[in-house]
């Protein structure tokens, strides 16, 4: 097998692509030979063949280790992780255009510190008069993983703690704008598990992403499971490709805010959590419904601790520039939102506007309508609406609106026990965040552990190791038993 530099991959996968096609034009040739290997010591592919091929290889391997081994692996793999999380994170800025430093390096601390590992799968035993039975969470054998442009590194990060921690071998197909660090991560994972007694291979990754990969990993009858993070499109077309499916779709995470609610605390953790990283995490805050009572206070808050508000003929123009598809114009709708806009600056998006915002401006922040374009877009930007409520009861259902049943996330602001109670029993979110930024709820500033994977879609949530199980019973009978 031939070793190529990464660089090379890219006219490799051209020329096979070119052979494979008639000149002029008319589809594939019959005769056509199956394209090369073009793997690299460190786990890039060009074709999604060869890449499971050597997943499935190195999935055995893994399994003839025993778990003391995957404890290890996982603990190399933290280290590296931690190591270059800040040349990833540069990295990730440079090449998707998206968010900021330091917040993605903070992304990858986060999932390296906090990613449940092996230790997260727990065998189940059952014992009587008839014997004993053992339940133990065994691994689905090669995933293939679907990577977004927003949280490149982090995600791969993650999920390959998760998914190696309960014994799978992965094969990642990112988002063709994050490929260079993504290709980065898994051959540095994969670096790490060799280091560290495991198996090459154990973490692939196709050198040269495209829709057309991603479909052929997630329709692979080679795989065993797929594991995508993204949008609705991709989401529907995991959900349809024959395999079973985990989905970390979209989310439009509401923020409540009643009278009893701490404002100079609320103020400070919604500007934090709506501007991290540019808002391009799917649990961050899309949008404020704050009881009339409170609401300038709020506002007038949150613009001292670095946000910026437009309204009138500059809100009109911000909708305008950030919204770009709103057929319906009213009620509970799905709007399109300026793909060239997303994950950038407070800054950048008001010099679109000809604004000059105050030195220091994170967040831009605009008062509407509950229906308003803004509110119903996942803007997965720091430009968030706020809404004037006229009670708790109204806010919470404007808020459950607008989240548009993703599921995904909330965050609410009180003080008052019985609000907050009924928040949590009506929202049917997979996470709920009470006094404290969204980012919170991912184990950052609160406790728990973290994942870049939240599959409300399909409806495994906050994805860790043994979400990627599935329960095997061994059952002995009138033996071991032994009182």
């Amino acid at each position: 097998m031939a070793v190529l530099q990464d660089s090379e991959i890219g006219e490799i996968v051209q020329r096979v692509l070119h052979e494979l096609e008639g000149s002029d034009g008319s589809g594939p040739k019959p005769t056509a030979p199956p394209p090369a290997v073009v793997a690299s010591t460190r786990g890039v592919f060009a074709d999604v063949d060869h890449a499971i091929e050597a997943a499935r290889i190195a999935h055995k391997s893994l399994l003839e280790l025993g778990l003391a081994k995957r404890f290890a692996i996982i603990e190399k793999l933290r280290q590296i992780a931690i190591a270059n999380a800040e040349l990833w994170g540069r990295m990730a800025v440079e090449e998707t255009g998206l968010g900021k430093m330091p917040d993605k390096m903070n992304k990858v601390l986060l999932a390296a510190r906090k990613t449940p590992g092996p230790e997260d799968l727990r065998p189940e035993t059952f014992s009587g008069d008839n014997g004993l039975t053992l339940v133990e969470p065994a691994p689905f054998g090669v995933v293939g993983v679907i990577t977004p442009s927003t949280n490149p590194p982090s995600t791969v990060v993650n999920n390959t703690i998760s998914l190696v921690s309960a014994g799978n071998a992965c094969v990642f197909n990112p988002h063709p704008s994050a490929k260079n660090v993504c290709r980065a991560v898994a051959s540095a994972m994969n670096a790490g598990i060799v280091e560290a007694g495991g198996p090459e291979n154990l973490v692939c990754i196709i050198g040269e992403p495209s829709q057309a990969s991603a479909q052929a990993l997630m329709k692979h009858r080679k795989i065993d499971l797929v594991l995508v993070t993204g949008g609705g499109v991709v989401v529907k077309l995991a959900m349809t490709s024959g395999n079973r499916a985990i989905c970390a779709g979209p989310g439009n995470p509401p923020a409540v805010i009643d009278e009893t609610a701490i404002i100079p605390k609320a103020a400070k953790d919604l500007v934090f959590g709506a501007s991290f990283d540019n808002n391009v995490l799917c649990t961050d805050e899309k949008s404020i419904f704050a009881v009339d009572k409170i609401a300038s206070t709020l506002k007038r808050e949150m613009i001292a601790n670095g946000a910026f508000e437009v309204s009138g003929n500059n809100l009109d123009r911000l909708t305008r520039l950030v919204i770009t598809e709103d057929k319906l114009s009213k009620g509970h709708r799905h709007v399109t939102v300026n793909k060239a806009l997303i994950g950038k600056c407070a800054s950048t998006i008001l010099k679109e506007l000809d604004i000059k915002p105050p030195p220091g401006t994170q967040l831009i922040i605009a008062e509407t309508t509950w229906d308003h374009a803004l509110v119903m877009a996942e803007q997965l930007m720091p430009a968030i609406p706020i809404v004037r409520c006229r009670s708790f009861e109204e806010a919470m259902e404007w808020a459950i609106i607008s989240e548009h049943d993703f599921q995904h996330t909330f965050i609410m602001h009180s003080t008052n026990v019985a609000n907050l109670s009924a928040m949590a029993q009506n929202c049917n979110g997979n996470i709920f965040v009470k006094n404290g930024p969204n980012l919170a709820g991912l184990g950052y500033g609160g406790e728990g552990y973290t994942t870049l994977s939240i599959a409300g879609t399909t409806g495994e949530g906050m994805t860790k190791a043994s979400t990627f199980t599935r329960p095997r019973r061994c059952t002995l009978v009138d033996y071991f038993r032994i009182i």
